[in-house]
């Protein structure tokens, strides 16, 4: 698969893959757009600004508890079967949002629509990742994790348009946002249909002849396109593989634990500092517009929409350089670099030199370098682990470090926010520390896995030898 040309194959799995993160950008800037709207007792809710964040809290942990639960299933039962039910049943669950009359049905709406979204983290990384060519992995990887923004972008621009009273009653509104959300997920999950299933994950279970037959038709297909006959494999790229059922938990946690403990402190810090930046800020940030620098409702979503812009951007134009500069040196950048600025917005913002305006610009450079270090998260974890571990093994990243950053962050900044601008700034220089430690940990930690096959930086634990690298980082 890592010597095969960029055809229009891999264009299918792009679309059919990566545009899930559309819908979780949807998903999150819905909430946080109308975080206010939902306060008002037109709305049919009439939750508390705590209970907003509250809100995106049960979001935040329903996706740590699907990717945990749906992580494990992929790995057992294969990639193509879990994006399909986990994208079902994120589509279930965002109708029935539309439908809550009371907060606690809200409340757990929020959570299964959040578990469909996580257990997609799990299955689409590891999927995207075993079937993109090696050489390319680095920014396409980045630029599918950057979609999200571009649904953060369409739902800001959707809410501005829904929570115009003029055009919907207050009630109604919020509620064909989420019923909109939906209708994107039936079309991705129509398109998706189409993408195989991971011919690595195949022949590991056993499933050898259908894995050959894959690749094969593929390879077909590609040198069809291209007019000419594809290189053969170096035989010094064969691995003898023990083919296996399922992988337990028991071994799963062993080996994130103890084969490799310096990727374990090296994920667990990505994940924690940038989940924790993200869900603060954007599952309150209209809140901040509306209740400390008195923008109208239906004017703060459109605040989003620069700052989404400013995310699609950084992983867009800075992806490559995580296949050619590397991924040490990028990471550590953007993380470093992001937070830095975070320190200088929050100065400014407390120093009150700040507007509307000038904060979303602040915001818009901030997370540039911010989200090419978030997505840059996934890449990690799901490059530096085992093949028969992949997919748990973002699953628990992204649920412990969500799990701490992700649920805290919302909660934390729903109550700074309700004691004035001095308060939030102190919630943002907590953002911005947590930033800089995780490129500290890139800097010593890092793995250089630009341009390598995933089987040479993890060797899979059915391979039966294990590689000289796999030993000395034993030893670290």
């Amino acid at each position: 698969m890592d010597r095969l040309p960029w055809s229009r194959w891999h264009w299918l799995v792009v679309i059919g893959l990566g545009t899930v993160w559309i819908l979780d950008g949807l998903e999150v800037t819905i909430v946080g757009a109308i975080g206010s709207r939902l306060t008002e007792p037109e709305s049919g809710l009439g939750l508390t600004t705590a209970q907003v964040g509250l809100a995106a809290a049960i979001y935040v942990a329903g996706a740590c508890t699907g990717s945990l639960v749906f992580g494990y299933l992929t790995d057992r039962f294969g990639r193509k079967k879990l994006f399909i039910i986990t994208l079902g049943l994120y589509l279930l669950a965002t109708v029935a949002t539309a439908f809550a009359f009371t907060p606690a049905v809200f409340f757990i709406c929020r959570f299964f629509t959040g578990a469909g979204i996580g257990g997609e983290y799990a299955a689409i990384n590891s999927a995207i990742d075993e079937l993109i060519p090696a050489r390319r992995r680095g920014v396409v990887d980045l630029a599918i994790n950057g979609s999200y923004w571009l649904g953060t972008a369409f739902g800001a621009v959707l809410t501005v348009f829904l929570l115009n009273t003029d055009i919907f009653p207050a009630d109604l509104g919020w509620r064909l946002a989420f019923g909109l959300g939906a209708a994107l997920g039936l079309v991705i999950l129509l398109v998706r249909r189409n993408v195989p299933e991971s011919p690595r994950w195949m022949f590991i279970h056993g499933r050898d002849e259908a894995a050959e037959k894959l690749v094969q038709g593929i390879e077909d297909e590609i040198e069809k396109e291209a007019g000419e006959k594809l290189e053969e494999v170096p035989a010094d790229k064969a691995i003898t593989i023990r083919q296996r059922r399922a992988t337990g938990f028991g071994e799963i946690v062993r080996t994130a634990v103890t084969r490799y403990p310096k990727r374990f402190v090296l994920g667990l810090s990505l994940f924690i500092g940038q989940a924790f930046l993200y869900n603060a800020v954007f599952f309150t940030y209209a809140l901040v517009l509306t209740k400390l620098l008195g923008v109208p409702d239906d004017v703060a979503p459109w605040a989003l929409v620069p700052i989404a812009i400013g995310n699609f951007l950084g992983p867009l134009l800075l992806g490559h350089f995580f296949d050619s500069v590397g991924r040490r040196f990028m990471i550590t950048l953007s993380y470093i670099g992001s937070g830095v600025l975070l320190v200088g917005t929050g100065i400014l913002f407390d120093s009150g030199a700040l507007d509307a305006f000038w904060l979303t610009v602040c915001w818009m450079v901030v997370f540039f370098f911010a989200s090419a270090g978030a997505s840059s998260a996934y890449l990690t974890v799901s490059e530096i682990f085992p093949m028969e571990t992949r997919a748990m093994s973002i699953a628990f990243f992204y649920a412990i470090g969500t799990g701490l950053g992700g649920i805290v962050g919302p909660i934390l900044f729903g109550q700074l926010i309700e004691s004035g601008i001095h308060a939030v700034v102190i919630g943002y220089y907590i953002g911005a520390g947590l930033m800089i430690a995780a490129g500290l940990v890139e800097l010593f930690l890092g793995v250089d896995a630009e341009r390598k096959s995933l089987e040479d930086i993890a060797t899979p634990l059915s391979a039966s030898t294990t590689t000289s690298e796999d030993a000395a980082d034993r030893r670290g």
